[in-house]
């Protein structure tokens, strides 16, 4: 009796381990740690990426390439905001100072998620101020995606 292992269908609960990354280098890997368990459909990874998903077999191993803001979209100019120094004091920690290219993480406002920003620029001064770009690291650019997906449910 030939058996065949499971694909990935929508709603799939996949053990797997991925890397994301763009032009400048890898922005996301599992290869080196645990592998990434997610349910196929809620939202744990871009929808393209999960398109690409979609059909593999268990033990697959695949490299997809994903065209300019097809991952992550566009940038969007509006998620660049200057964020008060005052604010980011309530809101992280005291005494804080920060560097560009840092990421700094913030509650949502139901303090259920979190979402974050990457420190573009620090206005310094009692009326200091950070610039941050709440954009995606790889929103704008191509992405190379590499999978392999260890178990399929």
């Amino acid at each position: 009796m030939l058996t065949t292992s499971p694909r990935v269908q929508p709603g799939s609960f996949l053990t797997l381990h991925y890397r994301l990354s763009g032009p400048r280098g890898d922005v996301v890997d599992t290869f080196g740690g645990p592998p990434a368990t997610l349910t196929l459909g809620n939202g744990e990874l871009a929808p393209a990426v999960e398109q690409r998903l979609l059909g593999l077999e268990e033990g697959a191993r695949a490299t997809f390439e994903l065209a300019a803001g097809e991952a992550f979209g566009e940038r969007n100019p509006g998620l660049v905001q200057w964020v008060s120094c005052q604010l980011l004091q309530r809101e992280g920690e005291p005494g804080e100072e920060y560097q560009a290219g840092e990421v700094v993480q913030f509650s949502t406002p139901d303090g259920q998620g979190r979402y974050a920003g990457a420190v573009v620029e620090v206005r310094a001064g009692e009326e200091g101020a950070v610039l941050l770009d709440f954009n995606h690291p790889l929103a704008g650019q191509p992405v190379t995606f590499e999978v392999h997906v260890i178990g399929v449910l």
